[in-house]
C-alpha cells in the first residue's frame, strides 16, 4: 500500500531555533572534544608564556618555568579519554613546583579545568578525594618556606571556594548528563512500547478483517453450492436456466476467490465470527443517519456508479467511513460543526473522502495516527492495494482520502 501523510506543524512545546542552535554546537563539540581541550590549552599556554620565566627563582635554571608550563597544559589534551590521569598529572606537576619555590604561575588553573573534568565523569568518591587533594595544595602554596610572600591566606581561601565551586559545577555537569541520558533511555522505551502496541493493534485489526472476510467467502461459497444443486436438477428439463445458474456459479466462485486471495495475507484466530451479515456501501447512508440522530453533524454524498461491488471490497468501504467517523468523534473537539462523507464509484475503483472542519491538535493527530482508527482503515485499504491519505487540512479540520481498486488484491 502506497501512504502519504502529512506533516503536522511543530507542536507548541518544540524549542525555539536559538536553542536548537545552541544544542547542535554543543553536540558537535561533544563528538569533537579534542578542539575544545586545545583550544583551551593553546590560550593557557600562551597568556601564562610572559610569567613563567619570572616565577622561577634565580637560583635556578630559567627553563623550569617553560618545563612546568608543558607539564601544566600538555596531559589536558587527553582530558577526555583519561580524565583521572590527567588530573593526577597536572595536580602532581603542581605540587611539585611549588614544593621547590617556583611561584604559582597562570598554568596552574588548569587543576582546575582537570577538577571539573574528573568531577564531571566520576562520582563523590573520586571526586571528593581529588577536591581535597587540591585544597591541600593550595595550603601548603601558603606555607613556609615555599610561600615567599606573593599570596596571602585570604587569597589562598578564596582559591578554595573557587576550588569547591569548580568541583561542584562538574558534578552538576555529571549529574545532568546521567539525567538526560535517563530520559532518553526512558523515551526509546517508551517508543518501543508504542511499536509493540502498534504491532498488536495491527494484528487484531487483521484478525476482525479476516474474520469478516471469511464469512464474506463462506456466504459466496454457500450461494455458489446452493446454485450449483438448482443447475443439476435443471439440466436436462431446462437446460438454458441451468445454463444461466453456471453462469452465476462461475461469476460467484470468481468473486470468492479474489476474496480468498484477499484474506489469504491477513491472520485469523479461531474464535467463532459474528453470524450476523456484514454492512457494505448500502448501508452508509444508514451509518450516517443514525450519526445525525445522536446530533453529529454527517453528511453523505454518493456519486458515481451504483453497480454491485464485491461483498469485501464494499465491507471495507463501510468500516473505514465507520471508522472516520469515529475519529473524528473522538478528536475533531468542540468547534466541529461540519462532517463530510463523499464516495465516488467508478467501473474501476471507489474514492472515498471525510472532512471536517473541527480543531484537532497536534497531539490528538499523533494519537489518531497510533491509534486504531487508522491502523485499520491502513490494513483495509493494503488487503486492496489501495491507497491511503490522512492528515491536517490547510486552515482547520481533519481529512481522510482513500481509493480501493475494484478487483485490486494483496499483492
Amino acid at each position: 500500500m502506497r501512504q502519504r501523510w502529512s506533516s503536522p506543524s511543530p507542536p507548541a512545546g518544540s524549542p525555539p531555533s536559538g536553542h536548537r542552535r545552541y544544542d547542535s554546537i554543543r553536540s558537535w563539540f561533544d563528538a569533537h572534544p579534542f578542539v575544545i581541550n586545545s583550544i583551551i590549552v593553546l590560550v593557557v599556554f600562551v597568556y601564562n608564556l610572559p610569567i613563567q620565566f619570572s616565577s622561577v627563582p634565580e637560583d635556578m635554571w630559567p627553563g623550569l618555568g617553560l618545563l612546568f608550563s608543558v607539564g601544566l597544559c600538555a596531559p589536558y589534551l587527553l582530558r577526555h579519554r583519561r580524565p583521572l590521569t590527567v588530573f593526577v598529572t597536572i595536580s602532581l606537576v603542581a605540587a611539585v613546583h611549588l614544593a621547590i619555590g617556583v611561584e604559582m604561575m597562570i598554568a596552574d588553573v588548569m587543576v582546575l579545568f582537570a577538577l571539573c573534568a574528573l568531577s564531571s565523569r566520576f562520582r563523590w568518591h573520586i571526586s571528593v578525594p581529588a577536591t581535597t587533594a587540591v585544597i591541600i595544595i593550595l595550603i601548603f602554596a601558603t606555607s613556609a618556606p615555599v610561600n615567599a610572600g606573593y599570596m596571602s591566606v585570604g587569597d589562598v581561601g578564596v582559591l578554595i571556594a573557587i576550588t569547591v565551586w569548580t568541583s561542584t559545577w562538574g558534578a552538576l555537569v555529571r549529574v545532568r548528563r546521567d539525567h538526560e541520558h535517563t530520559l532518553r533511555e526512558r523515551a526509546e522505551q517508551l517508543e518501543r512500547e508504542a511499536q509493540v502496541q502498534q504491532q498488536i493493534v495491527a494484528a487484531q485489526e487483521r484478525e476482525r478483517i479476516a474474520r469478516e472476510l471469511h464469512d464474506v467467502v463462506s456466504h459466496s461459497l454457500s450461494v455458489v453450492s446452493v446454485l450449483a444443486d438448482g443447475a443439476a436438477a435443471s439440466v436436462d428439463s431446462q437446460p438454458a436456466k441451468a445454463k444461466t445458474a453456471m453462469e452465476d456459479v462461475r461469476d460467484t466462485g470468481r468473486s470468492a476467490l479474489r476474496e480468498m486471495r484477499t484474506m489469504l495475507g491477513v491472520l485469523r484466530t479461531d474464535d467463532s465470527a459474528d453470524a450476523a451479515p456484514q454492512p457494505g456501501i448500502d448501508q452508509l447512508r444508514q451509518l450516517v443517519a443514525e450519526s445525525q440522530t445522536a446530533g453529529f453533524p454527517a453528511t453523505l454524498d454518493h456519486r458515481g456508479e451504483r453497480s454491485p461491488l464485491p461483498e469485501g471490497l464494499s465491507l471495507a468501504v463501510y468500516r473505514i467511513v465507520q471508522e472516520a467517523l469515529t475519529n473524528v468523534r473522538k478528536h475533531a473537539g468542540t468547534q466541529l460543526t461540519e462532517v463530510h462523507v463523499r464516495v465516488d464509484q467508478t467501473s474501476d475503483q471507489v474514492a472515498i473522502r471525510i472532512t471536517d472542519n473541527g480543531n484537532s491538535t497536534s497531539a490528538n493527530h499523533e494519537r489518531q495516527k497510533n491509534g486504531h482508527g487508522l491502523v485499520g482503515m491502513r490494513e483495509r485499504v493494503s488487503a486492496y492495494d489501495g491507497t491511503l491519505h490522512a492528515g491536517f487540512r490547510r486552515h482547520h479540520g481533519f481529512e481522510v482520502h482513500a481509493v480501493l481498486p475494484i478487483g485490486g488484491r494483496r499483492s
